[in-house]
């Protein structure tokens, strides 16, 4: 196999791509949509506005130092002001001079807080009111000031386990790639699909096939889309990091070297693997309707592989079936990243799947070529697949 014949067809190929426009919008929808998830989440993440908290007469000293405390907690800014009375803390409470009053047996808000609201001001006033009510039973035990301070000092006990315990928390850049991988997968492999299928529909291959063998043809086509695939997602990475960066998200907090090369080793083995696949379904078609009736069943092993991936994500215990999709090639590309994510694979592991995954691309693509060989200069009608597997 000549391999400047390749190269030629390769380059062809990746021209062909990155001047089209499907390839720019697509691009550019991408960077897009990595700008809103990162840039989005940290403009409505609004700071918390300072609370002014009034504290009424006959409230004890020791409670501004517990509003200190439960303010630090949950995150939450406070100025303290005293209040004569709590009809005077009140009265400024309604004129919204306050947005807390601190009075000597009760909380008082302007508005009830529901028990669903999770925002910083809802969570600083269940804890405070939490810490008050303590303090009033310190003083009620008759504690003094030194034994209630030392008392709401206290350490909870270390909670110790016989077997070590799996890190189960998904780091967000693992599932960003996991979307990424699916998105472009799937971009790729319809070109590759469509690619193959216009050039037998116009003929064009009959030309190619003049100057060059059938596997020249289908290894250069293959290698220039996936050289297209690859830099588009390097682009995308190196965007996304940056972007962070700059805004100083923590979207990607975890994206380090293992997760970020995981998901490029993990979109090129996933390219690989299925390229040479849909490439020789694409030489059994010869008409646009006749597409859409192969690219379903090709894409189901990816779309399991992509959902089993989400929802292991989310609970972050990934199954004993889960695990077996990770060794398996249609859906290691999805599975692997996750578990790298969750910290449940071991180096060795890694490189079986990798090893795997490889020994079976070389299996397909021997298959896929002598399929494209066979079928692409036959016209007239869809080619059966079982025929072309029984040559």
């Amino acid at each position: 196999m000549r391999l400047t014949d390749i190269r030629l067809i390769a380059a062809r190929e990746v021209r062909a791509r990155v001047r089209g426009r499907v390839f720019r919008a697509g691009t550019a929808l991408i960077l897009a949509g990595v700008t809103a998830a990162i840039v989005i989440p940290k403009l409505t993440k609004a700071s918390a506005s300072t609370a002014r908290v009034g504290v009424a007469a006959g409230v004890p000293a020791a409670a501004r130092e517990v509003v200190g405390a439960a303010a630090k907690r949950a995150g939450q800014p406070v100025l303290i002001v005293g209040e004569s009375s709590p009809g005077a803390a009140r009265s400024a409470l309604r004129a919204g001079r306050l947005d807390l009053v601190v009075e000597p047996e009760r909380l008082v808000v302007e508005k009830p807080i529901s028990a669903g609201d999770t925002s910083t001001e809802a969570t600083f006033v269940r804890d405070l009111a939490a810490a008050l009510g303590t303090l009033r039973a310190y003083r009620q035990a008759g504690l003094s000031a030194v034994q209630a301070s030392r008392l709401s000092k206290s350490r909870p006990f270390e909670i110790a386990s016989l077997e070590a315990a799996h890190k189960n928390t998904i780091k967000t850049a693992s599932i960003i790639g996991v979307i990424l991988i699916f998105i472009m997968l799937t971009q790729y492999l319809t070109w590759t699909l469509m690619g193959v299928m216009e050039e037998k529909s116009s003929r064009v291959v009959e030309v190619l096939l003049s100057a060059v063998r059938p596997l020249q043809l289908l290894a250069g086509k293959v290698l220039g889309i996936g050289l297209v695939a690859m830099g588009q997602a390097t682009v995308v990475v190196v965007f996304a990091l940056g972007l962070a960066e700059a805004v100083g998200s923590t979207i990607l907090n975890g994206a380090g070297p293992a997760t970020i090369g995981s998901a490029l080793l993990w979109l090129l083995l996933g390219y690989a693997f299925y390229s040479w696949v849909y490439a020789a379904a694409g030489s059994t078609i010869e008409r646009q309707d006749q597409v859409q009736s192969l690219a379903l069943p090709l894409s189901l092993p990816m779309i399991l592989g992509y959902v089993m991936a989400l929802v292991t994500a989310g609970s972050g215990t990934p199954s004993t079936f889960f695990e077996i999709l990770a060794y398996l090639p249609p859906t290691a590309p999805f599975a692997m990243p996750i578990l790298v994510g969750l910290g449940r694979v071991a180096p060795w592991q890694f490189a079986a799947s990798v090893l795997i995954s490889v020994a079976a691309t070389v299996l397909v693509a021997r298959v896929a070529a002598g399929v494209y060989r066979r079928a692409v200069l036959r016209t007239g009608g869809r080619v059966n697949w079982r025929e072309l597997l029984r040559a």
